[in-house]
C-alpha cells in the first residue's frame, strides 16, 4: 500500500485543526505537514504521476515552505522571515501566497542539475466570490513565475525560468453540478506550422489546479478519477468525523501513534496530546500554533478582544494575563 508514516508534527496539526471552523488559518497550519502535501501533490501534479508519496515527500524542499511570500508586484521576490508582512506601497493591497514552496521536478532533473517546480497552495473557504477564482489563480501564477527573475536586463537568462503550479482547494459555496471536481488549466501549443516542434518544457510554465469540494459528503467510488485526492481532502478540510483517523490512515500511516490519537481526543484543551505514561507531547510550539490560529481567525471574524481572550483561556487553559500576552503578540500579525 502506498502510504507514508505519519510524524508527530502531522498528528499534532490534525489535532489542532480538528474543528476546521476557521478554515483559512487552520488549513494553512495543516498544509505545512509534508505528509499532507505529498498526498495532495500526488493527485494534483502530473509530474508526480507514478511516484510514491514517500518519494514526493523527498522532492519537497522543506526549507522553502513559507506563508509569508508576497504576491504584490515589485515584492514577489521578497520572503519575509519575521515581523509584519503588511507593507503598503502606492496604496496597494498586500497579497500573500498562502503556502509557497519548491519541489523537485523529476522529469527535468538530470544528474546533479536540479530543476524545481514552484508551487503555491491556496485553501479557499468559498469558491463563489465577486471575482472568478480562476483569474486570481492565473495572476498568482504570473507573479510566481516573474518572481524567479529579480531585475530584468539585456543579460537576463529566461532559460532559467522553472514551472509554477497554483493549487486552489475550495471548500464551500460551490454550485451543485461543480461539486467534487478537479479543473486543470495549463499552457498548450494550439497551432504550429513549423516542421520542428518546440520542446514542451519551453512554454509549459504555468498550471492552475482548482479543486472543488462541496458539502462534507463525498460519494465517489474508489477507482474513479481523482478519487483519492477528493476523498482525502474531504476528510481533512471539514470538521473531523468519528472515523477521521481511520480514513486518513489509508494515506498516512499513524499505526504507531494511534493510541496517542485516541487519548488526545479525550483530552480537554485544543492541541493537547498525552503519551500513555502521561507525558505531554502537545509541545509548546504546537500549542502556540493553535493559539496563533485562534487569534488570527478571531480578528478576521471581528470577534472582540475580550471574547477572544475568554476563548484562549477556555481552550488552552491559560490565565487571563497569559492569554492577553498571546493575543497581543499574534494580533500584531493581523
Amino acid at each position: 500500500m502506498d502510504n507514508i508514516r505519519g510524524s508527530m508534527e502531522a498528528l499534532n496539526s490534525f489535532q489542532l485543526t480538528e474543528d476546521m471552523q476557521g478554515l483559512d488559518n487552520q488549513s494553512k497550519l495543516l498544509l505545512h505537514s509534508k505528509e499532507v502535501l505529498a498526498v495532495i501533490l500526488q493527485g494534483a501534479v502530473k509530474e508526480y504521476k507514478g511516484y510514491s508519496k514517500q518519494e514526493i515527500m523527498g522532492f519537497i524542499e522543506a526549507d522553502s515552505l513559507s506563508e509569508d511570500t508576497e504576491v504584490s508586484p515589485g515584492r514577489t521576490n521578497t520572503v519575509i522571515t519575521g515581523g509584519s508582512t503588511e507593507f503598503m506601497q502606492l496604496n496597494e493591497k498586500t497579497s500573500i501566497f498562502d503556502i509557497a514552496f519548491k519541489a523537485l521536478n523529476p522529469l527535468l532533473t538530470k544528474g546533479v542539475i536540479a530543476v524545481n517546480l514552484h508551487i503555491d497552495m491556496e485553501p479557499q473557504k468559498n469558491y463563489s466570490l465577486p471575482y472568478p477564482v480562476e483569474k486570481r489563480g492565473m495572476y498568482y501564477l504570473a507573479r510566481r513565475l516573474s518572481s524567479q527573475l529579480s531585475i530584468v536586463t539585456e543579460q537576463t537568462d529566461y532559460g532559467q525560468l522553472e514551472k509554477c503550479y497554483s493549487i486552489w482547494i475550495c471548500r464551500d459555496s460551490i454550485p451543485k453540478d461543480e461539486q467534487y471536481s478537479v479543473s486543470v488549466y495549463e499552457t498548450v501549443n494550439t497551432q504550429n506550422t513549423s516542421r520542428k516542434e518546440t520542446p514542451k518544457e519551453n512554454y509549459d510554465l504555468m498550471t492552475l489546479v482548482v479543486i472543488k469540494l462541496g458539502n462534507m459528503v463525498y460519494n465517489g467510488e474508489k477507482g474513479e478519477e481523482n478519487y483519492d485526492l477528493l476523498h482525502f481532502l474531504n476528510t481533512v478540510m471539514y470538521p473531523h468525523k468519528d472515523d477521521f483517523i481511520e480514513t486518513v490512515s489509508e494515506y498516512i500511516d499513524f499505526s504507531e501513534t494511534e493510541e496517542l490519537w485516541k487519548e488526545a481526543s479525550e483530552v480537554t484543551g485544543l492541541g493537547q496530546c498525552v503519551y500513555n505514561d502521561g507525558v505531554e507531547v502537545g509541545i509548546e510550539v504546537g500549542i502556540e500554533k493553535g493559539i496563533r490560529v485562534l487569534v488570527l481567525d478571531s480578528i478576521a471574524e471581528q470577534v472582540s478582544k475580550e471574547r477572544s481572550i475568554d476563548k484562549l483561556q477556555k481552550y488552552f487553559k491559560l490565565t487571563k494575563e497569559k492569554a492577553e500576552q498571546y493575543y497581543d503578540m499574534f494580533a500584531s500579525e493581523a
